[in-house]
């Protein structure tokens, strides 16, 4: 890849997970402020980049692209790094796994962030949608701590860090986090493999480099705090 990549960001969003993937590979980019505070994200010009008014976008050499997990593929696949490869035998459950923490598992965790986009104002409907939304990711998460154990899936692997343990751990982040005052349901120590993933990944260069980029404390992922962001504003 010889031209410049752009990243268009909002602090403590999913352009996070993109941005530590850009950072292991060691891949030139820029970043573009996405103004939440503005709701720049619903803008004309920004839908130009991703028509479902969600970040990240990342202007790429090949084209401009959305959505975390396919971002994330690419990425992989166009280094060869940060994933099995294409003709590979591990490839099958890799993706799996991807795709189940993007459709799965970051899904409902959205839900749990914004309810009100999803069901309205009333509060009965919200807190039916939190409830079940909150029992799928509980169910993600037995999913992952119990084959986190095995480090045989390019998961929790400390021979082949990938994407998806990049994807992994600033969720676990969020939810201790978010909703503000609404996070007594989640402690990371009550999944212990999962624990020991994200404390191995917040010591990696391109964890400091977040921190430092985006406003947030040290152990980002195993003791999370709201971030101070430098510009823009978080989830």
């Amino acid at each position: 890849m010889s031209k410049l990549i752009r990243l268009h960001y909002a602090p403590d969003n999913a352009s996070g997970i993109v941005r530590l993937a850009l950072e292991e590979l060691g891949l030139p980019y820029e970043t573009v402020l996405v103004d939440r505070s503005q709701n720049a994200q619903q803008s004309t010009v920004f839908r130009k980049l991703n028509p479902a008014a969600k970040i990240p976008a990342l202007e790429t050499p090949d084209g401009t692209m959305f959505e975390t997990a396919a971002i994330l593929l690419w990425l992989a696949d166009t280094s060869g790094r940060l994933a099995p490869p294409v003709t590979g035998p591990e490839r099958t459950s890799f993706l799996s796994w991807l795709f189940y923490a993007s459709n799965t598992l970051h899904a409902n965790l959205r839900m749990t962030f914004y309810p009100q986009k999803y069901v309205g104002d009333m509060r009965a409907p919200q807190k039916a949608l939190l409830s079940g939304a909150r029992a799928n990711v509980l169910e993600g998460l037995r999913l992952f701590e119990s084959n986190a154990a095995t480090g045989q899936l390019w998961f929790n692997n400390p021979d082949n860090l990938s994407v998806l343990d990049l994807y992994l751990c600033p969720m676990l982040r969020w939810m201790a986090l978010y909703p503000k005052q609404d996070t007594d349901w989640f402690a990371l120590k009550d999944w212990p493999n999962l624990y020991d993933l994200a404390k191995r990944i917040e010591t990696r260069p391109s964890v400091h480099t977040l921190c430092q980029t985006e406003g947030m404390a040290a152990r980002p992922f195993t003791n999370p705090s709201p971030p101070r962001p430098f510009e823009g504003v978080a989830l």
